[in-house]
This record gives C-alpha cells, sequence and structure tokens, in this order.
C-alpha cells in the first residue's frame, strides 16, 4: 500500500508492528545495517497454548481480552458469549460453537456498527456522485481518483475495526482493473453507449458488446422480468434431466427397462426410443408393458425438454435484442445512472462488504477456534480412549486373538 508508506513517512507516524524511529545509536549498533526486520518485528505473536485449560477445560481469559478492539465495537457482545468459568481466569462459552456465528451477525451492536460503516460510505458516495457524473471530455483521470481516494481514506479514519488502507486497497484495485478504462472513455469520448461488433473467423458479426455498460447491467435496470422468465425455464428444463438422470439410473442398467435404448455412448435418444416402440409393435406377444411405458414417460420427457430448450433460445434472442434496442435508446442521464450508480459504486458498497464480512469472520473464526480447543478436558479424552481400547479389546478377545 504506497499510500499508506507514503502517510506514514511524511507524517512521521509510528505504527505497531510497521514503523518506528530509530535512532543513529541502535543502527550504529548494527554496523549501519538497514535491514527493516533488525528494528521492525512484523511477525504474529504466538498462539499460546494453556495447559491448564486443557487439563480443566475453559477458555482462558487472556485470549478473549486479547480480542478487545471487538468488544470496544461490540460493548455487551461479550457477556452474551461468555460466562465466567468455576475458577478465576478461565471462561466457558455460553452457546454452541456451531451457534457462535448466528449470535455475533444478529447481535443489535454488530448490525448498528455495520450500519454506520455502510452510512460512511453512503456519505462518501453522496459526495462523489455528483462529481462523477460531472466528467466531461478534457478531463484528468489521475486527479479523478486522487480526489476519490484521498477523500475516502478521509472518510474511514479512526473507524474502529476496519482499516481505511483496507477500504482504500478496494478502489485502487477496482480503478487499476476496470474504472480507470471507463473514465479514459468517458474523458475521450464523452457519455456514450457505443457498441462494438464482435466477429467470427469468417468476419460475420455474431454479437455486439458495449466495453462501458456491460449487458448485465442493462438487464438489472431495464430486463429484469424479461431475465426472470428466463430462468425460470431453465429451472423446469434443469428438473426434466433430472427426471431423465432418475429413470436412467433406475432402468438403464443390464436387463433393465431402458437397456435397449441406450447407445454405445451411454446416452439415450429419442431416434433409439421410437425404433424400439416399433420393434415392440410390430411383436405385440413379446411386448413388456412396463418397457413400453417408461421408455414413452422418457420420450415425453425429451420432448418437453425439447420444447423448453427452444422457449429459453426464443426468449434469449428477444432479449438480445431488446437491449441492443435499449443501448441504442439510452440518454446522457441513464448512462450516467448505469455507469456511476450500477457499476462504479455498486462495486465499490460491496467491496465494503465483503471488508465488514471478512472482519466479522476473523472474530467467529477466532471464538469458534478457542472454543473447539479446550472443549473436552485431556482427563475425559483420556477416559474416552480407555474406554474404546477396552471394547476393541474385547472384541478381539471373543474373535479369538491372542497378544
Amino acid at each position: 500500500m504506497w499510500d499508506k508508506i507514503v502517510d506514514v513517512f511524511n507524517k512521521q507516524l509510528e505504527v505497531a508492528k510497521y514503523s518506528r524511529m530509530v535512532p543513529v545509536q541502535e543502527i550504529e549498533g548494527h554496523e549501519y545495517n538497514l535491514n527493516i526486520p533488525r528494528y521492525i518485528d512484523s511477525q504474529e505473536e504466538e498462539d499460546i497454548q494453556d495447559i491448564e485449560a486443557h487439563l480443566l477445560g475453559g477458555i482462558p481469559k487472556r485470549d478473549i481480552e486479547a480480542l478487545s478492539d471487538y468488544w470496544q465495537v461490540y460493548p455487551t457482545l461479550q457477556q452474551e458469549l461468555f460466562e465466567v468459568a468455576d475458577r478465576p481466569g478461565y471462561l466457558m462459552l455460553k452457546i454452541l460453537g456451531s451457534e457462535v456465528k448466528a449470535c455475533i451477525f444478529a447481535h443489535p451492536e454488530f448490525i448498528s456498527y455495520g450500519k454506520d460503516i455502510q452510512a460512511v460510505f453512503e456519505r462518501w458516495q453522496g459526495k462523489h456522485t455528483p462529481l462523477l457524473k460531472a466528467i466531461r471530455p478534457g478531463d484528468k483521470p489521475k486527479a479523478i481518483i486522487y480526489a476519490l481516494s484521498e477523500d475516502l481514506l478521509q472518510a474511514f479514519k479512526g473507524k474502529s475495526l476496519i482499516d481505511k488502507y483496507d477500504v482504500y486497497q478496494h478502489l485502487m484495485t477496482y480503478w487499476v482493473e476496470s474504472m480507470k478504462d471507463d473514465v479514459y472513455i468517458l474523458v475521450e469520448d464523452g457519455w456514450k453507449a457505443e457498441l462494438t461488433a464482435v466477429m467470427n473467423k469468417k468476419g460475420a458479426v455474431t454479437d455486439y458488446v458495449c466495453e462501458l455498460i456491460p449487458k448485465e447491467l442493462m438487464i438489472n435496470r431495464y430486463f429484469q422480468t424479461e431475465q426472470a422468465a428466463i430462468a425460470t425455464l431453465e429451472t423446469k428444463k434443469d428438473e426434466i434431466v433430472r427426471q431423465q438422470e432418475e429413470l436412467q439410473e433406475e432402468h438403464g442398467g443390464e436387463e433393465g427397462l431402458l437397456e435397449e435404448v441406450i447407445n454405445d455412448s451411454g446416452k439415450i435418444t429419442k431416434a433409439n426410443i421410437n425404433l424400439r416402440i416399433k420393434e415392440i409393435q410390430k411383436n405385440p406377444l413379446f411386448a413388456d408393458a412396463d418397457e413400453l411405458k417408461v421408455i414413452k414417460s422418457y420420450l415425453k420427457l425429451i420432448e418437453l425438454e425439447a420444447e423448453l430448450n427452444k422457449s429459453i433460445k426464443e426468449a434469449t434472442q428477444s432479449l438480445h435484442n431488446q437491449v441492443l434496442k435499449k443501448y441504442q435508446e439510452l440518454t446522457e442521464d441513464e448512462i450516467k445512472t448505469l455507469v456511476v450508480d450500477d457499476k462504479w459504486m455498486q462495486t465499490l458498497r460491496q467491496a465494503i462488504a465483503s471488508e465488514m464480512d471478512r472482519i466479522s469472520q476473523r472474530l467467529t473464526q477466532r471464538i469458534q477456534e478457542l472454543a473447539e480447543r479446550y472443549d473436552i478436558p485431556l482427563p475425559e479424552l483420556t477416559s474416552k480412549v480407555d474406554e474404546l481400547t477396552a471394547k476393541v479389546e474385547g472384541h478381539l478377545q471373543r474373535m479369538g486373538m491372542v497378544w
């Protein structure tokens, strides 16, 4: 994170495990060797195992107190999760380890903190959305991202648990991967949704794409109903395919009712089924009523699948045509909404949400780790091992084994 390095250097900040002011005498003591690990210990603290907790159970209180950054933000959550053990210095989990995540995510302080972080982002978004929608040819992309990033750092300054530089990095990563290209398009061509033809090897146009506004954004804003209809058809098709697989699994083995219609590749085709039906009709005395029923059922599924495939293809093509037509009708305000609100800001909002998920997951995993580590005291484990050993030895003796 270059911005963090520059900030720390310019402001002469001392950050634990990251930076500190080193006197010349200390450097001289290292024979002027400037290898950073000589002066900064950036390694994570060792996760110490507690022998007493392994022997008697309970979670060491010091391990829970080490999560103090969380308890400052969620002051009553600790009481929801833990209670005092039967001896000083140890705590017990009030709930099952598997319930820790649900307890944290449902806690009012956790929800409130999430809303607070979301509000910080929304204030930043509200401030910069009008500025982004005002981009015009001739603007400087570097000046745009500098203003965005510096203000984002300022917005998240001093917020507990969430590192402003992690938030900053999400923005800069998105800028490099996508947003920068969009801004360069806008400062060169203005707010236009230009389509580019996609051609095959023969030079024929097979599709059109818009680099600034992907098709998915258009569908999500203007054609959700049509997309939902296609999804419904695909779900119905998946159900038909599942029924086919069940029939073949049940009747497709050796001497199964579908054996005669399975080709060398292990597939059942409509042609094979029709041929088998004709053979049965020619020799009604040897016909198996169950076989005829099953293969006709499978034939019906094949026909239904074909109908659904046709409907999906037609609906998909219709949606494609509607999207292309809408591209040509987009107003400048609509383009700004699609690019700034639906594309840029939504992506950044999801990035902030992922950062929040990472924070909560880290707390959840640590608590579950500690709970599992000291869940069963060593004497209880030893007793269980002895009990199981005795059972195994008893079985072996009854089998006549001698050792």
